[in-house]
């Protein structure tokens, strides 16, 4: 008696696809966002902006000033992402990012020619611009300028009634553009301050002398960590840390902080934190979900069933039960359980 064998069609695997259509077009994928670097100019001497084309699946409608991208690189054969803010959208679908060479993904990107394909993420983060038209303020050191200058276009073509900028820096990009807006924007009044050429820092006195009314005010502030841990010291000695609404590109960490056990309820897995959890939970040998890293996305967030976490950003420190946290900008500074 002979056996018939049926051929059996297998669902087709994403990463095969993919494979096979790079060979045909390096930024053609089934579902990822590829993009191709079509534009690299200077800003200043270690900081430049990049414009990428993305293929089909990128969804540009969905982009609010303020937001970013994940980059991923291959560096000597490894996959390495970091975030990017998004200086603007062309009308073409074209992502613009701004990039200061430090660090090894920035380092690598700065290097790429015209014609290189990076991998990208779709619009993610939450600094983003109210819808109101009341007074703002935006504050920005280094390249925090990149997402704030997109949040000024943004709050310009919204019609916010006076718009405030104090910019910190050292290479001055983005401070013609900013000069430009600024004579051409009655309700915009830019304050550069150039800290290679006058020693200035953020303090109380300078927001009280620069923006007189900036306790009224809605505020957004991305920059450095000398920068935004005076500022959110301040606006908590103040009563108005409500009215602030904040961005890092770099993650404060307490490397001082005690052990602290943490339990990750569903898996039963516990083990010891040291630094931030995301980090603790990965040096135990477990594998959460994470995307930037730097608490932008919301991809490490989870549910902390109970137990006291530090925001490596702000200082606050969480006693609730049940609330949620994203693992890479939280510290344990009590024994916590987290529903992972």
């Amino acid at each position: 008696m002979s056996h018939v064998i049926q051929y059996q069609p297998q669902w087709i695997r994403e990463d095969f696809v993919d494979f096979i259509a790079e060979k045909i077009n390096p930024v053609w994928a089934w579902k990822k966002v590829k993009a191709s670097i079509v534009d690299v100019q200077t800003l200043s001497a270690d900081f430049y902006q990049i414009q990428l084309q993305p293929n089909h699946n990128f969804r540009a409608c969905l982009f609010s000033a303020g937001q970013s991208v994940l980059v991923t690189v291959v560096i000597a054969g490894v996959r390495e992402q970091r975030s990017y803010s998004i200086v603007k959208i062309t009308e073409h679908g074209n992502v613009v990012i701004a990039v200061k060479r430090q660090g090894k993904v920035s380092n690598a990107l700065t290097r790429l020619a015209v014609g290189s394909v990076v991998e990208i993420s779709q619009v993610q983060g939450d600094f983003t611009l109210d819808s109101s038209v009341e007074p703002v303020l935006l504050l920005a050191s280094g390249s925090g300028i990149t997402a704030t200058y997109s949040l000024l276009q943004q709050a310009i073509r919204q019609k916010v009634s006076q718009i405030d900028l104090i910019y910190f820096t050292r290479d001055d990009a983005f401070h013609t553009e900013l000069q430009q807006l600024s004579e051409q924007n009655s309700q915009f009044h830019y304050h550069h301050f150039n800290t290679l050429a006058q020693k200035q820092h953020l303090d109380l006195g300078l927001l009280q002398n620069t923006v007189a009314d900036f306790q009224q005010r809605q505020s957004y502030a991305c920059g450095a960590k000398g920068m935004m841990q005076s500022l959110n010291q301040i606006y908590q000695q103040l009563g108005i840390a409500d009215r602030l609404k904040q961005e890092y590109f770099h993650t404060v960490v307490d490397e001082n902080a005690a052990v602290q056990p943490v339990l990750f309820l569903r898996a039963q897995q516990e083990f010891e934190a040291r630094t931030n959890l995301l980090e603790s939970a990965e040096q135990a040998g477990l594998r959460p979900a994470y995307g930037c890293r730097m608490g932008i996305c919301n991809t490490c967030t989870c549910t902390k069933v109970s137990g006291s976490t530090k925001n490596l950003q702000t200082g606050e420190i969480d006693h609730d039960s049940n609330t949620q946290i994203k693992l890479c900008i939280s510290q344990a500074v009590s024994p916590v359980v987290i529903n992972l």
